[in-house]
């Protein structure tokens, strides 16, 4: 690290350690609930899809859910004269709990890359915001792709984070017998979308999936699609096999980006998502739990690397408020047209 990069970088952790109100933030530390709500509120931030959903502090690492969804009927009359007027709760939150585990965001930052931030103003929010960016990101990987929470986790093996919590698709794969996801077609095991399988069109995939979701629910103004990458790009591409000699189609098509109406929900497109995923909710059903007061962060100057380590560890859960309102397609077994006549 240059003379000129280490004078920015002690600046900036010695403003840290103000901020946090402790002697030195080379050791553990926590923050103040005030700072540390901050501190979450500034990850959240980073990403705009962490900002559609429910990012909560709970003060119990595990517990009940604590939103919900509006269901049933509340309008009513009573005769008052025999009967007491009775109230009804209008979230029907699930009767399952949740639990936090401790996640860890460790990142590091090589020398020359904070040699070339040092001349930059914002050196500390360019050090900052990395960090931030790098734990949204994972945060959204692990709440899409996570199957299990291990003891010990093999990032190898499980590239997408499988292996660091329960996410919201495993939660619907878990409720109900898996009610709540549609996992194969016509053939065993196996979801084909595309002309001459199971589902002609992603307009039919969803208006199906959208079947899964219960009756209070599925007349609501709050439900979108969420569609991967890959799904959207087939139905892109019959697009243009369909419409897109013609001029004034095929500019219709690149200037819609194919984020459109389908099932009759509007359809998102959202960073890590499942690129043969689709998932159908709203966007306050999905929610993600810290801990208060269990964020442990520390920076660590490794000279041994030419690196300096920003440790961070947190406890969280993801929660799918009513699982009644969620459905989704099990992406690993979606198969799209191979241009040879087959499915891959």
């Amino acid at each position: 690290m240059r003379n000129d990069t280490r004078l920015k970088f002690s600046a900036m952790v010695t403003a840290m350690a103000t901020t946090y109100a402790v002697t030195s933030v080379e050791k553990s530390f926590s923050a103040t609930p005030s700072v540390e709500q901050k501190l979450m509120d500034k990850v959240v931030e980073s990403s705009a899809f962490l900002q559609r959903i429910n990012v909560v502090g709970v003060d119990e690492i595990k517990g009940q859910k604590i939103l919900g969804s509006v269901a049933g009927m509340v309008g009513k009359r009573t005769n008052t004269t025999n009967n007491d007027r009775q109230t009804v709760d209008p979230l029907g939150l699930d009767p399952f709990d949740y639990e936090c585990v401790k996640t860890e965001y460790d990142v590091h930052i090589l020398y020359q890359t904070l040699d070339a931030w040092a001349k930059f103003k914002d050196f500390n929010d360019r050090f900052l915001k990395y960090v931030r960016v790098a734990i949204a990101h994972a945060r959204i990987k692990h709440g899409f792709y996570g199957t299990q929470a291990a003891a010990v986790t093999d990032s190898s093996n499980n590239p997408n984070g499988e292996d660091v919590n329960v996410g919201w698709f495993q939660h619907l794969r878990d409720y109900n017998s898996s009610a709540q996801m549609l996992t194969e077609g016509g053939t065993a095991g196996k979801i084909r979308l595309g002309n001459g399988g199971d589902y002609a069109n992603l307009d039919a995939m969803v208006h199906d999936v959208l079947q899964l979701v219960a009756d209070p629910f599925r007349d609501g103004d709050d439900l979108v699609a969420l569609i991967g990458r890959d799904l959207l790009a087939q139905d892109k591409s019959q697009l243009y096999t369909a419409q897109g000699q013609k001029p004034t189609e095929k500019e219709r098509i690149e200037n819609s980006a194919v984020i459109r109406t389908y099932g009759g929900l509007p359809a998102h497109s959202v960073p890590f998502f499942p690129s043969r995923g689709l998932m159908i909710t709203s966007w306050d059903n999905l929610s993600l739990y810290y801990q208060n007061g269990a964020v442990r962060q520390k920076i660590e100057d490794n000279s041994k690397r030419d690196r300096v380590e920003h440790y961070n560890t947190m406890n969280e859960a993801y929660v799918v408020e009513t699982l009644d309102k969620a459905a989704g397609v099990e992406f690993k077994n979606v198969e799209l047209p191979n241009g040879e006549g087959g499915w891959a």
